[in-house]
Formats: structure tokens, sequence, C-alpha cells
């Protein structure tokens, strides 16, 4: 018997929370005892993420298999507490190219490949290729109801669901009108008529709004999108997007699932979750963490998705230790323009990562203020190349050291590309090429990130071409920079850390992208623990 799909599709505008709906229905339904995978589908014409501006995307999210998706998968994993492999990820690009192929290898037999069937079919087979072990698949469909973008997919999913028991969830936002004193639900209305029109019924509308629905709006919007008046979910804004499942939970929307599809509980135990919920809400600690990167703002306004897994798993180890924490973007700009009081008003920093040249002296600059003031810091991926570069300046005398990234004819090319990259950057191969997913790091017995991990080897993620200069490697070290984790064959030096520094521990990984709520980042929590 095959898995039961689940469609969630947006209405009224973007950025509503799809993802995190989905994510909370999953985990809902984890939580009743079934398996449950996510796919995200995006309606942009690249094969994937990892080509696009972080200040226009938001962030790229690397999965275990090395992927470069959409953040929502973040969210599948964080609430799912399992990895997500690249195909539950599909865009229009990836559809389009599939039947171009299979049309020029013969593929449809001489046919005329169509949209109708063949590209619909296309996506049914990607959406079904992720149904083995699971009992429920959750399918985001990106975009809004009306948009061109997505229509194909809605025609896709519509066929799905008229072979395979499938429920429908239309995801709108409710605008509160001061003037008027009223929630307004009549953008509601029209989605739910657009989504008729490609012949979907929503089963469910869940309603996005800074407060609780009151009754009569339910019942208009049972009325006048003829729906059952307790298939109306309230979703207001809460302080924790990790509150959202608890919420859903008080309005029984995960057995309303499930009555759908004629299925009852297994079990429900959501006891660990809430238990995380009530340590964020009741703690008495607080920290300050800096995060200074150069996509903190996209034009007057603050980004904040780039860094959104930093933001997460800073959450995860907070929640799990009982601490608040206030997070402050901090442009790396500033910082180069002599602008450090707001460094000395943070108890930890982190510098993420990033590319090409803007800002970098400011990361540098930041790197060398928390060595000499014992100030916990973490650097990921371009945040430890930037923290090598700083000691080879001011503690190894390279004065001129830097990355070839940022000045190519560097005296101290202390950081540099990887020898496989540059062919393919020479010749401008840029999609799905650099160092991706997954890569073991042997750790130093002795070091603090051995402590942390407490294990010999570790996996974490990677997005990357450049790496640190083996041949700086030995005066580094002789100055008393520590490689604490290294590649399996020692080649590519993977954790840095300074002994006898209350937190200096930086890696060329992004340990943010495996950390999940019930499971948060060693390194994470450990740095939290130094901040207090």
């Amino acid at each position: 018997m095959g898995a039961k799909f689940i469609f969630v599709i947006g209405g009224v505008l973007s950025g509503l929370g799809k993802g995190i709906v989905s994510s909370s229905i999953g985990k809902l339904l984890q939580g009743y005892g079934y398996e449950v995978t996510a796919i995200k589908i995006d309606p942009y014409i690249n094969i994937d993420a990892g080509t696009m501006r972080p200040t226009e995307h938001g962030e790229v999210w690397v999965t275990e298999d090395g992927g470069e998706f959409d953040q929502d998968l973040g969210n599948y994993e964080r609430f799912f507490n399992k990895n997500i492999p690249k195909k539950n990820n599909i865009t229009t690009g990836q559809i389009y190219l599939s039947v171009i192929q299979r049309e020029r290898s013969l593929g449809y037999n001489g046919k005329n490949a169509e949209v109708i069937p063949d590209v619909v079919n296309e996506i049914k087979d990607r959406i079904r290729d992720v149904e083995e072990d699971n009992d429920f698949v959750i399918v985001e469909i990106g975009g809004t109801t009306g948009d061109i973008q997505n229509l194909i997919f809605l025609h896709a999913i519509r066929e799905l669901g008229r072979e395979t028991p499938s429920v429908n969830i239309l995801v709108t936002y409710i605008p509160f009108l001061k003037s008027v004193g009223e929630l307004k639900t009549k953008p509601t209305q029209h989605a739910a008529s657009q989504l008729r029109e490609v012949g979907i019924m929503p089963d469910f509308i869940v309603t996005r709004c800074d407060r609780r629905l009151d009754q009569p709006r339910k019942d208009k919007i049972s009325n006048l999108c003829f729906i059952d008046k307790e298939s109306v979910i309230e979703d207001p804004n809460l302080d924790s997007i990790y509150a959202v499942p608890l919420i859903f939970k008080e309005q029984n929307f995960g057995e309303k699932i499930l009555k759908k599809f004629n299925m009852e509980k297994k079990t429900d135990d959501l006891e660990n979750w809430k238990n995380l919920i009530d340590n964020m809400r009741n703690s008495k600690k607080n920290i300050k963490i800096g995060i200074v990167g150069k996509y903190v703002m996209h034009g007057d306004e603050e980004h904040k998705d780039v860094y959104i897994s930093v933001h997460e798993a800073l959450n995860h180890a907070c929640a799990h230790l009982k601490v608040n924490s206030e997070i402050v973007q901090i442009p790396s700009t500033d910082i180069e323009n002599g602008k450090m009081e707001v460094l000395k008003k943070c108890d930890g920093i982190i510098v993420p990562g990033g590319f090409g040249s803007e800002g970098t002296e400011g990361k540098i600059q930041t790197a060398k203020y928390c060595r000499e003031n014992n100030v916990p810091f973490l650097g990921l991926c371009y945040g430890m190349q930037m923290a090598v570069v700083e000691y080879a300046r001011n503690v190894c005398g390279m004065k001129d050291a830097n990355s070839t990234e940022i000045k190519i004819d560097t005296k101290y090319p202390v950081i540099d590309i990887m020898p496989e990259q540059k062919e393919i950057v020479k010749n401008n191969k840029m999609g799905a090429t650099m160092r991706l997913g997954a890569y073991i790091a042997k750790l130093e017995e002795g070091t603090k990130i051995r402590e942390i991990y407490g294990k010999e080897k570790v996996s974490e993620r990677h997005r990357h071409r450049f790496e640190v200069n083996p041949k700086f490697i030995e005066k580094l070290e002789q100055e008393g920079l520590v490689f604490s984790g290294k590649s399996p064959d020692g080649k590519l030096m993977e954790f840095i850390e300074i002994p006898n520094h209350k937190f200096f521990i930086a890696t060329q990984a992004h340990p943010e992208f495996k950390s999940r709520f019930e499971n948060p980042s060693p390194i994470f929590k450990e740095f939290v623990k130094s901040c207090l």
C-alpha cells in the first residue's frame, strides 16, 4: 500500500510560512506514530538554488547528499529530525530538462512531447518517487494560487489526487484593517476560488494572521469557501515556529487529517517537543549573540532568511540549555567603518558563510577582536577562512595574508581555491560544482572540538570552493593555531581552534545544517554554554 499525499498550497501572497505549516503537520503525524517525509516544489526555471543570490532567494540549504535547494527542506529536517534527500526538491527547470532529454533520446517514441500529459506525468513520477517507506508524503507547492509559474504543478497534484488518497490544504493570509478594526476574509475567498478553477477543492484552510481568528470570520470562510467550519484552522503569529504543531494539536488538526484518510492515531507522543517549548518560554538566563555577515541588509530592510539555519541552530541549543538569546545581525561593513562598539555588547560572536570580497575586512577585524578579548567566537565556512587570514596577519606576521578569492596576487595566499575547482571556475561551470554535502572529518585527540563531539570522526555538510592552503599550515601551527579536525587523508583542514581561549573555534563545514530542534548541533550547544 502506497503513501498518502497531503498537498499544501499557498494563497494571497508568498512568504506565509507554508514550510512551517507543512513541517508542523508532519510533526503531528510523526507524533501519532506515522512515517512522514516532505517535498518542496519550486516553480522557478533554475535546476536548483545554488546559483541564486542569497539576498534574493534567502539561504541555500545543503542536503546530506549534496543538493543546494530551498530553505524549506531545512524546516522539514529541523522538525522531523531526519535527513531529507535532494530528490525531495523539484523545480520547473528539473522537470523540463528531463522531458527535453527524454524527447531527444526518442523516449516518447516519436510522439509530440506536450505539457499535458508529458510534463504533468514527469511531475507525478517525481512525487511518487519519494513515497517508499513513508505513510505520508507532504507536498508543498511554492508560490500562490493564480501564479502562472506553479499552474502546471497544480494540474499535476489534481491528477495525482484523483489516483491516490490525498488531502488539499490551502494556506492563506487574513489581513487586519485597523481603520475598520476587522479581519478581512475576501482575499481568502479569491484564493479558494482560483484553486477551484484548476479543479482543486481545499479540504482545509489554514489562516495566517497576527491574531486569533474570531468565530464570525471562521463562519464566513466556511460559508463562502464551501468547507466545514471545523476545517478552518488557525495559524496566528506565535513566539516560536516550534509552537505551531502544538496550536494545531489544540485544534485536533492532525486527527482531522487522519479522519479524511479513515485512519487513527497509533500513539500520541509530543511530550519532549512540548517540554522544549516550555524551556524556551520559562528561560531565566539571557545572552546576546552577534552574527557578523555581509548579507544582513537587503535595501533598507534587514534580511531575515539568509542566515536562518544559524539562527535556528542557536534556538535549538538555547531550548535545551534553558537560555533566552537575543540575536543581533551586524553588517560586516559596519565593522570595517569602525563601528566596533556593537561587538562589545555581545556575549558571543558568529561569523557565518559567504562569498566574494565585500565586507571581508570587517569579518577579519571581528575575529581579531574576539581572539584578543577572549570573546566566544564561532566561524562557519568563510568565517573560518577569515579567522585563518586574521591569525596569519596579526600573529604570524604575514601582513598581506589573504584569500585568493579576495586578492588573487596576495603575497601570502593562506586561503586558496581547491585544485580541482580551478578548471570548473575557468569554464564558468558554477552550478552544483562546489564541495557539497556531508564529508567526514577526523578530530585530533586532546582538542576542544574532540571533547565537544565526543568521538574521533564526525560528519558535517559543506558548501565551498576554497580551503586552507597546505603551504602555510606548518607556519600557522608553529605560532599556536591548532588544526583540530582534518579530512581523513589529512589534506583538508576542517576545524581550527585557539588553546586557552574561552571559545575560539571555526569550521570549514556548516554544522547549522544538521542541527534539529530535538537534537541540537554539539558545536552550537557548546558555543552557547561559553557565552553564559
